[in-house]
């Protein structure tokens, strides 16, 4: 029987936790996803735990989930960092390179992203990940892979993500108490791209936005590297609100609304087209027209749209991608929402669902599991030998592995 390695995705969102579960044929290095599952979120606000409690439990209960589904039990686990105190900034490091021959090696390569590192952080903050843009060998810019080129002075253009030490600590904290180990940190957005983008995208010019439940993250890519990282403290869920406020119902039902007869367009909607309240919860017994809960969520998407314009206005490229804006998260299944992201953004847009997923499993082809897949995916460029032929080379520079080996001993010297 062929030999298998698992990998767990573990997707802490602040509306509902994500588990995917991916076995790998060692031999051949095929990818089989065989368990997904999801739990309700509670202890977690916009990527923040608010009550460590609260968090443990929900994260165990789709840890559970999933362990039922597969018979496996999760040891270790990809987690996904996200929420609004994620910030990004540019980098550049530069060393010698060290062979009396000239020859860059991969040390070489290894010491200049450490150089990168060492640029002034905001107080309290820590790297979670240092993202290679270009490499430079003397004065030829450009260069994507220096191993083996010939040179005296190497250089690399980066983008480093950072993230607030407490807020960290709190997540790992959280994960460690419910008995799994974690095998690496990884933005949500950046574990989504891997999901639901493909190299073509990428090279060409792209804007992934994972509209999540309480956040929003903004990803461009360009020429194959991400050139801006942004979380914005909005989201879906904030659209269910306003359909509560608006309407003057519940959250509960103002999610079914949204998700049952909720469209982006007002104009796709017939002018006396009426939603029974009946039909959803009992204790209702008004009737509201369709138009207006439209209007509702047309609002707040266009607000959301326009922050995320003002980011790519930011980088001057609004409306410059050519591969356009790619959706994904929970709020990407709002009917219409393609129209409106390309009235407002004047670029292409679709839906980004997770593909070439080798499974039996109909409910990970959906937006809400491309970050807990995208954290499978990672974890197998982590495993793999060849994982930079096929994968995004990304997950080499993830600098959290070490910050998680020491966080590991930290929390459990504290445990009694």
């Amino acid at each position: 029987m062929a030999k298998m390695n698992t990998i767990t995705g573990l997707d802490i969102g602040s509306t509902s936790i994500r588990v995917a579960v991916g076995q790998i044929n060692v031999h051949d290095n095929n990818l089989h996803i065989i368990g997904a599952a999801e739990h309700p979120a509670e202890g977690i606000n916009k990527g923040v735990i608010t009550s460590i409690e609260d968090a443990v439990s929900s994260i165990s209960g789709a840890l559970d989930k999933v362990e039922r589904m597969t018979g496996i039990p999760t040891e270790r686990a990809l987690v996904s960092v996200n929420g609004s105190h994620i910030i990004s900034q540019d980098s550049r490091g530069v060393v010698a390179v060290s062979k009396a021959d000239g020859e860059v090696r991969e040390e070489d390569v290894n010491r200049v992203i450490e150089a990168a590192q060492t640029v002034a952080t905001p107080p309290n903050y820590e790297i979670l990940h240092v993202i290679p843009r270009q490499f430079t060998v003397d004065n030829q810019a450009g260069i994507k892979d220096p191993v083996g080129m010939t040179g005296i002075k190497l250089e690399v253009q980066a983008q480093i993500i950072l993230g607030l030490v407490s807020q960290i600590k709190n997540l790992t904290k959280c994960v460690y108490r419910t008995g799994t180990d974690i095998q690496d940190l990884v933005l949500g957005v950046l574990a989504a791209s891997e999901a639901v983008l493909s190299k073509r995208q990428k090279e060409l010019g792209v804007a992934l936005v994972n509209l999540g439940g309480l956040t929003t993250s903004l990803m461009v890519f360009e020429d194959g590297d991400v050139i801006h990282t942004k979380i914005f403290p909005v989201g879906s869920g904030h659209i269910t609100n306003d359909i509560a406020i608006g309407l003057r119902t519940s959250v509960e039902v103002a999610e079914q609304i949204k998700m049952e007869y909720g469209i982006a367009l007002p104009e796709e909607v017939r002018k006396h087209e009426e939603i029974d309240l009946s039909m959803i919860d009992e204790k209702e017994n008004s009737r509201v027209a369709r138009r207006e809960v439209a209007e509702i969520i047309q609002a707040r998407l266009e607000e959301i749209f326009t922050m995320v314009n003002k980011e790519l206005k930011l980088i001057n490229r609004h409306g410059m991608l050519p591969a356009g804006i790619v959706l994904t998260g929970g709020g990407a299944k709002l009917n219409s929402i393609v129209d409106v992201a390309k009235k407002q953004f004047y670029l292409p847009a679709s839906v980004g669902v997770p593909r070439q997923f080798k499974t039996a499993i109909d409910k990970i082809h959906d937006p809400v599991f491309a970050t807990a897949l995208g954290l499978v995916l990672w974890g197998q460029s982590l495993a793999a030998t060849n994982a930079t032929k096929h994968f995004s080379s990304f997950a080499k520079f993830s600098t959290v592995g070490d910050a998680t080996v020491k966080m590991k001993k930290w929390f459990k010297s504290l445990l009694p």
